[in-house]
């Protein structure tokens, strides 16, 4: 599996997307579309940027009753996405419930991973709001069995967390790890963050990078960075 970097897009609207995307002249990124365009657009903007021949990675984190999650993923394996995801929170029926109903009549799929823990929370968090006192990564080595069980294809993790999640789950086990800063970045409101070179060395299939390339200067030249840290 090779590692690739995927540019999020989190953009308000259909017009802001593909002004940026506009901007790729000689790439064809791998993008994340998540939950703020996706409301504010629907279906018709994973469409538009799949027939312009980008990746996508549709990141919505669902999260329901296993009957409500099946019939959710069916009617998002028709768009055509490369990646869809979901909260393991949710249990492995529900991840398995998933799974049916992201599988085609003809047996093809997306790919689908599950959230963790959002790179956001750290232990604190975890313990104070969500009453879960176990050590974060062992917490989220325990989701990914999950998935691994429900049959999945990997998780969404911290960087941190990707190397421990190989060894437990086996190398073939996608890591998708946002968390991602340069150097000389600012972190925002991550708290479990590394740079693209850390991932690369920690094991991370795929790199989730939104603001240090969608508020650059040079988003461009941005990605390119990114590109070299983390894939070369």
């Amino acid at each position: 599996m090779g590692k690739d970097v995927i540019i999020a897009c989190d953009f308000a609207s259909a017009a802001q997307c593909i002004a940026f995307l506009d901007r790729f002249t000689m790439e064809k990124p791998f993008v994340k579309i998540g939950m703020e365009l996706f409301y504010a657009e629907g279906p018709s903007i994973i469409r538009e940027i799949k027939a312009r021949g980008h990746k996508i990675f549709l990141d919505l984190k669902l999260h329901d009753i296993p009957n409500t999650v099946k019939k959710s993923m069916a009617v998002l394996s028709a768009l055509d996405v490369d990646i869809c995801n979901l909260h393991a929170a949710g249990t492995i029926a529900m991840m398995k419930a998933a799974l049916e109903g992201l599988t085609r009549p003809d047996g093809t799929r997306p790919l689908l991973i599950a959230v963790t823990q959002l790179t956001s929370t750290d232990q604190a968090a975890m313990e104070n709001d969500l009453l879960i006192h176990a050590p974060i990564d062992q917490v989220v080595l325990h989701y990914a069995a999950n998935a691994k069980a429900a049959g999945l294809d990997g998780v969404v993790c911290s960087p941190l967390e990707a190397g421990k999640v190989h060894a437990a789950c086996g190398s073939s086990f996608l890591t998708v790890t946002p968390g991602v800063r340069f150097a000389d970045g600012d972190v925002g409101d991550q708290k479990r963050v590394t740079t693209p070179a850390q991932a690369k060395a920690l094991g991370s299939d795929y790199i989730v990078v939104g603001r240090p390339i969608t508020a650059a200067e040079d988003p461009v030249a941005a990605y390119r960075r990114c590109v070299a840290e983390f894939v070369d």
